[in-house]
């Protein structure tokens, strides 16, 4: 076999290529990985924040004496968990209104001392709507106030935090796990002087303890027909000294025609009463010197003195309600149940969406999930439509004083067109309803969803919403509605 020759300038000219072609394939892998880091620069994002929660439980006050209740109630116990808040479960979830029950004399007396206002006084004692859908309605603050009383929830809601045993001793184990302080400067906080607290414990209090929230719902489901007539009858009874003619025909037919126009279907009405631990330094220095026992120690007078003691309180912050209205399925007078577990659990969202935009210190916060575009896992389920205002903060940590401060970098608002539809998503997790499919049967035909149906799966499948706004923001940074 013949050899080719291969002299010393082809030998050069073929290195020469063969270096430029390792040169370019390095430059082309640089370039590539640049992209991508610049990529990911710019969709930066985070799965799993850690972050300071408000936390929660809640009450259910049952009502047996109302169509459907038995679904209303075993789907509202089904319902996602408040996922912005801590599960601060005692174990107290139902409030019995015939274990409390109101006389007139405690109703007038509760009535000129209560703490509840004027102003929530004379709505839930002269409302119309809840005096028909409930005529006992009125008498739900003060049965809330007895529970509070006689079961002594704050002091059980103060026993969780500090993972009290049934020795009367405490521990700091969750206030460690949900503020995430390092368990050594706790137990040197401790050892320092539990009399007068330290400034990390003063910072546990404000930020932990201080937001610490007892929600109580009372649901119903009402046939409309009642609230139609009872709205219809109040109005005619403004004409009844009338004589009867054309003005009287005139002035009656806007409640004839409102009635028949709301007649049918039901109502289901969540009534909520927001409450909150009482929580501040003179408290703080009364447990910590009076109560407190540390592990491996024993104090009878101490732990008889905890379990009878008046000093921990639930203050009321507010109620809201909502309402959602149920159709009758097909000819049934009845709404179709897997419908009344939807609606149902969606007015308890509801309910939460409209406590959290009243009530400022119940705001929850939300970390940013990706900086470009600014997300949050955050959506219709709490009451977003788009447009709406939110503050974006970054904690930050004084090491020489120990407290937690927070700065606020700058304003975002909702993208009305990137709302996460996270109410659907959530019902489905529960095993209620399931996610809407790509393509939507029609008879024995496939076609292709609608604009309305191809946005509401696009917002699903979003996983997040997206915000607008320019700034200075990372993923990790919190949010917390303003407006």
């Amino acid at each position: 076999m013949i050899r080719p020759q291969i002299n010393s300038e082809t030998l050069k000219a073929t290195s020469n290529v063969n270096n430029w072609m390792k040169m370019s394939f390095l430059l082309w892998l640089c370039s590539l990985l640049f992209f991508h880091s610049a990529n990911a620069q710019k969709k930066k994002e985070i799965s799993d924040v850690k972050y300071r929660r408000s936390s929660l439980h809640t009450v259910l006050i049952p009502s047996t004496d109302y169509h459907m209740s038995d679904i209303v109630e075993r789907t509202y116990y089904k319902a996602p968990f408040p996922d912005k808040y801590n599960n601060h479960d005692v174990n107290l979830h139902v409030l019995d209104r015939s274990a409390y029950p109101m006389t007139d004399e405690e109703m007038t007396a509760r009535g000129e001392k209560r703490t509840w206002g004027k102003a929530f006084g004379a709505e839930m004692l002269g409302d119309l709507t809840n005096g028909t859908t409930d005529p006992t309605a009125k008498e739900v603050p003060f049965q809330i106030e007895k529970f509070i009383d006689s079961t002594k929830i704050a002091n059980k809601l103060v026993a969780k935090w500090f993972d009290r045993n049934e020795d009367g001793t405490f521990g700091m184990e969750l206030i460690q796990e949900r503020g995430m302080y390092d368990a050594s400067v706790i137990d040197k906080s401790l050892a320092e002087g539990s009399a007068r607290g330290t400034a990390l414990l003063a910072d546990a209090g404000e930020e932990l303890l201080g937001k610490t929230f007892v929600v109580f719902n009372k649901m119903r489901l009402v046939e409309n027909e009642k609230i139609a007539a009872a709205v219809r009858d109040a109005a005619l009874s403004l004409t009844s000294e009338m004589k009867d003619g054309m003005a009287k025909d005139i002035a009656e037919a806007p409640a004839k025609i409102a009635y028949a126009a709301t007649k049918e279907g039901y109502t289901i009405f969540t009534n909520s009463y927001l409450h909150k631990l009482v929580w501040n330094d003179s408290v703080a220095a009364v447990f910590y010197n009076d109560y407190w026992i540390g592990r491996g120690t024993k104090d009878e007078a101490k732990k008889r003195a905890f379990d009878e003691s008046d000093l921990f309180k639930l203050e009321y912050i507010g109620s809201t309600r909502g309402s959602s209205v149920v159709m009758p399925f097909g000819k049934s007078k009845d709404p179709d149940s897997s419908l009344v577990k939807l609606v149902t659990i969606r007015n308890v969202a509801k309910v939460y969406a409209k406590l959290q935009k009243e009530f400022d210190v119940f705001k929850p916060m939300t970390p940013i999930l990706s900086e470009g575009p600014i997300t949050a896992h955050i959506g219709m389920k709490e009451g977003l439509e788009g447009g709406e205002k939110f503050e974006v903060l970054e904690q930050m940590y004084d090491e020489k004083k120990q407290r937690t401060y927070y700065i606020r970098k700058g304003l975002i608002t909702v993208d009305k067109k990137l709302v996460w539809d996270n109410r659907v998503q959530k019902l489905a997790d529960v095993g209620i309803v399931e996610v809407q499919p790509i393509e939507v049967e029609d008879g024995k035909k496939k076609k292709k969803p609608s604009k309305k149906e191809l946005s509401v799966q696009e917002a699903v499948a979003l996983g997040a919403t997206s915000f607008k706004g320019k700034g200075s923001f990372y993923a990790g940074m919190l949010l917390r509605q303003v407006e």
